[in-house]
């Protein structure tokens, strides 16, 4: 066997050219150089570190965070099986607006949307339009959007010349939709809270609307108390007014978290596309449809209900796929989970899930309210969340003390300031997820148990501004 020679004269590559052929993550540091200073937090570091030192570094703080599992102040889940978490994994580096060259992974989005337009009643689902999104912000965004450029068609003469649109809606919408008025200047009309009404009054929305109103927002499943809203009602009092006036105005459902809830358990509920005035329904995959953050979705009645300019179109297999975001660059890997979760749950397993996060909430709700100090604004017999403030006898201290005790205990239950015309009312809520279970439940409620009696001896509310712990946007 011939000896191996060195390359020959004139054909070894430069220095600098061998340096690039490495990854940089590949070459190997001075082990001790962690040692001998820390790293600085605000620049980059001057050379590079062993991958276990990084890890080690990166790892630590994040313990400071809190429990994602003993979060309930959020609906995002917090717990899948490990098999979808492999598939996330393995999707990770896919780019889901590179549809031809990642095909399948732009299938099951498709077929996620079909799945979606079947469980909502659309009137064909194989006619039903829809895109996936990185959460239910930016499902709302495109939604409205899709609202407005229907309105200025139908508006093109006054429009924008002295037409200024509007939206109407609670003022219990969540963040996004002020966001979306701010982002694409629309005046927001929103309906306030009165008395034990915590949602949008059908009445009250109708009376907001005029000819350049561009679409009403209805909530499945309002973040402030777990309330659905009455779409249906709602449809019915813009029915009687397109009668009266002739304004033909469409219904948008905010379904983030309900529209993955009422389909399964609360079947005889009409809110989706059954009612003719719905034009277009949004959803969180990452929140009741049981998928890590984030995953949205957008869905349309029918093409007609989203104008053709707003739809850019790709390359698919040699064919023509429209699609339809604010980003243009996400990883596919929440897709595929949700795809995966669809399979691996289907109808009857929804069902379950769902039904025992309110089994879970209705008795944790009942429980508390038990104790006796507290009064419930909602049971958590529609979405698995229950909204509770003190009763009117309890003096020495508030929810917001209650929200900075759990938290002693690791718990995260929000305490906040509702809006108007219901500032007076502090509350706290928790959120019932799949992952939080009755044995976690009874642990909750033991520290609600541990916390009180100090509480009670407390001369007064210990909370400074409450103002300043008011901030809810979940």
């Amino acid at each position: 066997m011939p000896l191996h020679k060195g390359s020959p004269q004139g054909t070894e590559r430069s220095e600098k050219s061998r340096r690039l052929a490495l990854n940089p993550f590949f070459g190997e540091a001075d082990p001790v150089a962690g040692m001998e200073s820390a790293p600085p937090r605000h620049r980059l570091p001057d050379g590079p570190m062993p991958p276990s030192t990084a890890y080690g570094l990166v790892h630590d703080e994040l313990m400071l965070d809190g429990n994602a599992r003993l979060n309930l102040a959020t609906f995002v889940t917090t717990w899948m099986e490990p098999q979808a978490g492999e598939l996330m994994g393995e999707c990770r580096d896919k780019n889901m607006i590179d549809k031809d060259e990642y095909p399948r992974t732009a299938e099951l989005e498709r077929r996620c949307v079909a799945m979606l337009a079947d469980l909502w009643n659309a009137p064909d689902p194989s006619a039903a339009v829809g895109c996936s999104t990185t959460g239910s912000s930016e499902a709302c965004m495109l939604s409205g959007l899709a609202l407005k450029r229907r309105w200025a068609a139908r508006n093109a003469d006054r429009y924008p010349a002295t037409a200024r649109p509007n939206l109407v809606m609670g003022i219990n919408v969540q963040v996004c939709w002020e966001k979306f008025c701010n982002f694409w200047e629309i005046e927001p009309r929103t309906v306030p809270m009165e008395g034990d009404r915590f949602h949008l009054d059908p009445q009250a929305a109708v009376d907001l609307c005029d000819e350049n109103t561009i679409g009403v927002v209805g909530i499945l499943g309002s973040t402030f108390d777990g309330s659905y809203e009455p779409i249906a009602d709602l449809c019915a009092a813009l029915d009687a007014l397109q009668e009266r006036t002739g304004l033909d105005i469409p219904v948008h459902v905010d379904g983030a978290s309900g529209a993955m809830v009422a389909p399964f358990l609360d079947e005889d509920l009409v809110w989706d596309f059954r009612l003719p005035r719905v034009s277009s329904i949004n959803t969180s995959g990452h929140k009741y449809g049981l998928v890590y953050p984030g995953v949205g979705w957008a869905l349309w009645r029918s093409p007609a209900e989203l104008p053709e300019e707003l739809v850019f179109r790709v390359n698919y297999l040699g064919g023509d796929m429209p699609t339809f975001a604010l980003n243009f660059s996400r990883p596919g890997a929440q897709v595929v989970a949700q795809y995966y979760t669809f399979l691996r749950l289907g109808r009857d397993g929804y069902r379950a899930v769902q039904q025992a996060s309110r089994d879970v909430a209705c008795g944790l709700a009942k429980r508390i309210e038990e104790l006796g100090d507290f009064r419930l604004l909602t049971r958590g017999d529609q979405l698995p969340v229950f909204a509770l403030t003190t009763t009117p006898d309890v003096r020495a201290y508030d929810v917001f003390d209650v929200s900075r005790r759990l938290r002693e205990q690791g718990w995260l239950v929000p305490a906040y300031t509702f809006p108007a015309n219901r500032q007076d009312l502090s509350v706290l809520r928790v959120v019932c997820r799949n992952g939080f279970s009755s044995d976690l439940a009874e642990l909750l409620l033991e520290d609600f148990r541990l916390i009180l009696p100090e509480l009670r001896r407390q001369p007064h509310p210990l909370s400074p501004d409450k103002q300043a712990a008011t901030s809810f946007h979940h």
